[in-house]
C-alpha cells in the first residue's frame, strides 16, 4: 500500500525523546535513499485511503502554513493553543537535511503534542528526496513537497514554483514519495496564470501519487499578498476536479475570512501564514484592529495582546530551543505596532548582536512601562 490507512495520531515510542525538558533536538534515523516500493495501488484505492487518513486526523480545517524559518516548534505550539488544528514545519532542504546533521537537529523540532504535523522540503531529485524523508516520516502525518516558493533563491535552487517548468520532474519527485513512504505525501503549489493549466496540473499530481494538496491562489509572479489578492475561484475549480482534499491557501486575516473561503472554494480546509506571524490567535477568534470596522457589531477588546503571546512564545522558545534569528523575526512581527511607537525600543532591541531572555523580557515590560497598548479584539456574534 502507498501509505498505511490507519493514521499514527501519537508519535512513536520515543516520542518523548524529541521535545524533552532539557529541549535536545533529537537525530532522525539513518535510513537509506534505496527502497523497495510498495505494490501497486489502483487510483481508487490511493483515494480512498488519502480520505481515511485524512478523516483520521479529524478533518483539520484550520492550519499553519509553512513559513521559511517561521513555523518552527514554538510557534507551532502557540498557534495550536489558539485554535490551530494542524501545522507545517518551515521548508527544510532536502539535500543539507540528509547531509548535514546539524542542519537536522536544529532546523526540525518536534514533539508528541505537535500533530497532525506535515513536514515540508523543497528537492529536485526523487533519491535525495525520499532519503530525507524516511528521516522524519516516523514523526509526521504527511511529507510534504514545496512546489510553491516564488523567491529568487528558489530560482537559483531549482526548486519550489520554479519546477512549474519541469512536471516531469516533479512528477518523478511525487512518485517516489508515493511509491516508498509510509505516510501519504501532499504538495503545496501556486497556480498558473492559465485555470487549465493549474487544472492539469493538479490532476497530475494526483494522478502521481499526491494524497492532499494545499494550493495558494496566486501565480508564481505574484508575491506581493497584500497588494494582490488570492484567487479563490482557481482553488475551487482545482477542488472540484480533484478527488483528494484540497486546502486553500491566501486572504485569510481573520475568521470571517476563514469563513468565506471556505464555502466560496469548498476546499478541506485553510492555511494562514503572514497574518498568523502578526495574531498567532487568529485562529481562536481574535484580531487586530486592522481588521476591526468602525461601527462592526459586536467586537470588543479580548483581553489579550501581542505582549502576552511574545511572552507564551518565549516560554516555549526556552522549553523547546531554536536559533535566536527565528525568535528576533517573531518578535518583529508580534510587536510591530508597538515597535512603531516607540521606535527607541526597536533600535535598542537591533542593537543587540546576542539576545537573551532576560533582555527579551524586560524589553515587553518595558514596553508595557511605556503605556503602549495594542488589545486583539474578539466578535462575539
Amino acid at each position: 500500500m502507498a501509505f498505511s490507512s490507519i493514521t499514527q495520531t501519537l508519535a512513536p515510542n520515543n516520542a518523548e525523546d524529541l521535545c524533552s525538558e532539557t529541549t535536545e533536538s533529537f537525530t532522525p534515523p539513518e535510513t537509506s535513499p534505496l527502497a523497495t516500493p510498495k505494490p501497486y495501488v489502483t487510483a481508487d484505492a490511493r483515494i480512498e485511503r488519502a480520505w481515511t487518513h485524512w478523516k483520521n486526523l479529524g478533518e483539520p480545517k484550520l492550519i499553519v502554513a509553512p513559513m521559511v524559518d517561521n513555523s518552527e516548534l514554538p510557534f507551532r505550539l502557540l498557534c495550536r493553543k489558539y485554535g490551530a488544528e494542524a501545522a507545517y514545519t518551515p521548508m527544510l532542504h532536502s539535500r543539507i537535511f540528509t547531509e548535514n546533521e546539524k542542519y537536522r537537529c536544529t532546523e526540525f523540532t518536534t514533539c508528541k503534542e505537535d500533530r497532525p504535523l506535515f513536514v515540508q522540503f523543497c528537492a529536485n531529485d526523487p533519491d535525495t528526496l525520499l532519503e530525507a524523508a524516511r528521516r522524519v516520516e516516523p514523526y509526521c502525518d504527511y511529507v510534504d513537497i514545496n512546489l510553491g516558493c516564488p523567491q529568487r533563491i528558489a530560482k537559483r535552487g531549482n526548486y519550489g514554483a520554479f519546477l512549474m517548468d519541469k512536471l516531469p520532474l516533479v512528477k518523478s519527485l511525487v512518485e517516489k514519495l508515493a511509491q516508498n513512504l509510509d505516510v501519504p505525501v501532499s504538495c503545496k503549489i501556486r497556480v498558473f496564470p492559465d485555470l487549465q493549466d493549474t487544472l492539469n496540473y493538479a490532476k497530475m499530481l494526483e494522478d502521481a501519487g499526491c494524497a492532499l494538496l494545499a494550493v495558494h491562489g496566486r501565480t508564481r509572479d505574484e508575491k506581493d499578498g497584500k497588494k494582490i489578492r488570492a484567487n479563490w475561484e482557481a482553488i475551487r475549480a482545482v477542488k472540484n476536479a480533484l478527488r483528494i482534499p484540497v486546502l486553500a491557501n491566501g486572504n485569510i486575516r481573520h475568521m470571517d475570512d476563514v469563513k468565506r473561503c471556505l464555502e466560496e472554494t469548498g476546499a478541506d480546509g485553510v492555511l494562514s501564514a503572514e497574518t498568523l506571524l502578526e495574531n498567532p490567535a487568529l485562529f481562536a477568534g481574535f484580531r487586530t484592529v486592522e481588521w476591526v470596522s468602525d461601527g462592526e457589531e459586536g467586537v470588543q477588546d479580548g483581553k489579550l495582546d501581542q505582549a502576552d503571546l511574545v511572552v507564551e512564545y518565549l516560554k516555549l522558545c526556552e522549553k523547546y530551543p531554536v536559533p535566536w534569528r527565528m525568535i528576533r523575526a517573531h518578535l518583529h512581527k508580534m510587536l510591530g505596532e508597538w515597535f512603531r511607537v516607540h521606535p527607541h525600543v526597536r533600535d535598542d532591541f537591533n542593537a543587540q548582536s546576542i539576545l537573551t531572555f532576560e533582555f527579551l523580557y524586560d524589553m515587553v515590560n518595558r514596553l508595557r512601562d511605556l503605556g503602549v497598548s495594542s488589545p486583539l479584539y474578539v466578535n462575539n456574534t
